[in-house]
């Protein structure tokens, strides 16, 4: 089986054991970028707190969460963790938005996605995990997000050497599969899942596995 054939299969074995994933979890796209940046190092139940209290505040829009002072953005989004370094983040990316679109997600997301993706990963404290969420889940574009669970699932399927980079994972699922927004969200959702639930890096449950 060659590898898009095989990439391909494992996509339909983790859709029919989990079902669609429903991913990323937010009513605007505003809210997807901000669950990006505040899921860095911390679990979504956090996130989520996070960011029901910056909606309750009524703050979640990019105007109003920039107008707000740091230490009141801190305060709301400490159930996420690192709250300091996240709302300086955070404030780095709102500055980025006003400097260069306006404060319009819709101005940015009218950018090619390779001008644009090197352009966020030049806010301070975005890397590439994080700026292809925000292409993918907020732009929609079709960019294939990689993370830790990626790498530990496929290296252990021998698909990927274990000390593949960011941009070596990337490219392989991007040449091996179709360019479609929907397939690369769903994809990533599902090996989340699997990574989550059953291949976890210590006591994974092989004999759980839909791809074993």
């Amino acid at each position: 089986m060659n590898l898009n054939h095989k990439l391909e299969d494992i996509y339909e074995k983790l859709y029919r054991r989990f079902g669609p994933q429903a991913w990323w979890p937010g009513e605007t796209p505003f809210e997807v970028i901000v669950g990006a940046i505040l899921t860095q190092n911390t679990n979504w139940q956090n996130v989520a707190k996070a960011i029901n209290n910056l909606k309750q505040a009524k703050v979640l829009s990019p105007k109003k969460l920039y107008s707000l002072p740091r230490p009141r953005l801190a305060k709301l989004i400490r159930p996420s963790g690192y709250f300091n370094i996240k709302a300086k983040r955070l404030r780095e990316f709102l500055n980025f938005l006003f400097k260069n679109y306006g404060g319009s997600l819709k101005k940015m997301f009218n950018r090619p996605p390779e001008d644009l993706r090197k352009e966020i990963l030049k806010i301070k404290g975005i890397g590439p995990e994080t700026a292809d969420s925000i292409l993918l889940y907020a732009g929609g574009y079709p960019v294939f997000v990689v993370d830790a669970y990626t790498k530990r699932i496929f290296s252990r399927k021998n698909i990927l050497a274990e000390d593949a980079d960011y941009h070596q994972v990337q490219e392989l699922f991007t040449r091996s599969l179709k360019r479609d927004v929907q397939l690369y969200n769903e994809y990533h959702a599902l090996i989340v899942r699997l990574g989550k639930e059953i291949c976890k890096k210590n006591n994974p449950k092989c004999q759980l596995c839909p791809i074993k």
